[in-house]
């Protein structure tokens, strides 16, 4: 595929843990409102970074690139931002909820994927 390496940075890992700590009273699954990373959200039990990013790649098999659309009903957009070819800067998050036993899992990336009519790589 010939994808650009990703690379943690600090700046967006910043701005993950901000978010994070204001999710954690109801660790409701609802996207940030500041808009300027790409991010993909997770919560469960007992979730970590590495079964976070298994759930979104999973997707892969709910999206056509031919066509570059999902299966009908079903969800792909995590998928392709994880591997959006000018996403090269990430940025995570993990925070336990308040309100019940759950943690929450926020992941950033810089610049921005997921364009609606563009191919991901």
């Amino acid at each position: 595929m010939g994808l650009p390496l990703m690379c943690w940075d600090e700046k967006v890992a910043k701005s993950s843990k901000k978010i994070a700590q204001e999710r954690k009273d109801d660790c409701a699954m609802v996207h940030s409102k500041f808009g300027i990373y790409g991010e993909n959200l997770a919560a469960g039990g007992d979730l970590n970074a590495t079964s976070a990013v298994n759930h979104w790649i999973a997707q892969k098999y709910n999206y056509d690139y031919k066509t570059n659309t999902c299966r009908e009903g079903k969800m792909c957009g995590h998928y392709t931002q994880v591997v959006w070819k000018t996403s090269v800067r990430l940025g995570c998050a993990k925070v336990m909820c308040t309100n019940n036993p759950c943690c929450w899992i926020i992941c950033n990336y810089d610049p921005p994927g997921y364009y609606i009519d563009t191919k991901p790589y």
